[in-house]
């Protein structure tokens, strides 16, 4: 019987879609393989983690404790998964594809002596004669390839918004373990000299349903006003191109692509964007893609279910108010 093990950072307080997406892959992982699923969790997780783990399919949640988790640092955290797994046990780990997953994922593989899979968008047990079957995009999205794991421990950080959620179930019982680690901050090899923490507003990317993305073409750091406009009366979350992060126009947590966030909303709206290979990697699972563009060359047509070659200036402002009639009209229907 194979121990699958859903890897969760609390380093935004909130529990929500790659939190579900990560306990989603993990249940499904360990009813193939007939084992059980448990989530460690780490940081300082509010007290609201637990049961929300149980609801999605945790048998057991084990917390780790100890004074030098209170403050994310990959080196003392890696150190802190590898005690809980040696202690708890863990045959299949899974982390979600954030920026501290990433981190962490090939750190605690290297520590636990385990293979580790990246990028991956499918895990399960369907392997005649035992093994884990690991789905991962190549060739920058292009292809995808087929892993079987036939040895334990195996890590795999799991692509954000590629995993089906589970139902919920309300009123789950499970088993709380805290396991205390003696970690600490390891001294000269890594220290934190200052933390700045950007306040964000409005829906998080890898949870929203529709995306409104800028890139070069936009022009400039003014020009992205009236995609806020725009995201703000669809309902949307706003994202960028690396291109136009580079040059200092929006934060770094907008970027979408290889480099950035990975996303998979029902609807992306990209404008000014050609559609280099690195940022498609990006938005891959996207359900609908809508490109807005005035270059009819840009490599983004050929991905795009609707192509606009326009114009965004001209065409930006008459969709806002398209929107904003029908809104009108279905409120007073």
């Amino acid at each position: 019987m194979r121990s699958v093990v859903a890897v969760l950072i609390a380093d935004h307080n909130e529990f929500g879609r790659t939190e579900i997406e990560v306990l989603s892959a993990g249940v499904r992982l360990a009813e193939d393989l007939g084992g059980t699923l448990t989530a460690v969790l780490l940081g300082e997780p509010p007290a609201s983690f637990a049961p929300n783990c149980f609801s999605y399919g945790a048998n057991r949640v084990a917390v780790a404790e100890g004074p030098v988790l209170s403050a994310y640092q990959p080196i003392a955290f890696s150190a802190a998964i590898e005690q809980v797994i040696r202690t708890i046990g863990g045959d299949v780990l899974l982390f979600p594809s954030t920026t501290s997953g990433l981190e962490l994922a090939p750190l605690s593989g290297h520590k636990l002596g385990a293979s580790v899979v990246m990028d991956a968008v499918g895990v399960d047990g369907k392997v005649d004669g035992g093994g884990i079957r690991i789905h991962k995009p190549v060739f920058g999205g292009k292809a995808q390839s087929l892993l079987i794991a036939r040895k334990v421990p195996v890590v795999v950080a799991l692509r954000m918004r590629s995993i089906a959620p589970v139902a919920r179930q309300e009123n789950t019982p499970g088993e709380i373990i805290k396991v205390p680690v003696t970690v600490t901050s390891p001294a000269g090899t890594w220290r934190l000299v200052d933390r700045n923490v950007e306040q964000s507003e409005g829906l998080r990317l890898e949870d929203a349903r529709i995306v409104v993305s800028g890139g070069r073409g936009l022009g400039g750091k003014e020009n992205f006003a009236c995609l806020e406009e725009l995201s703000r009366v669809l309902g949307a979350a706003l994202g960028a191109s690396r291109a136009a992060v580079d040059l200092g126009w929006v934060p770094s947590t907008w970027q979408i692509g290889q480099t950035g966030k990975k996303i998979a909303p029902d609807l992306y709206l990209a404008v000014g964007i050609s559609g280099a290979s690195q940022h498609m990697v990006g938005i891959a699972g996207a359900k609908h893609i809508v490109a807005i563009n005035k270059d009819d060359k840009a490599p983004i047509f050929q991905m795009a279910e609707l192509g606009v070659i326009e114009d965004y200036r001209e065409f930006i402002p008459k969709l806002i108010e398209a929107v904003k009639k029908r809104k009108t009209s279905a409120t007073t229907l």
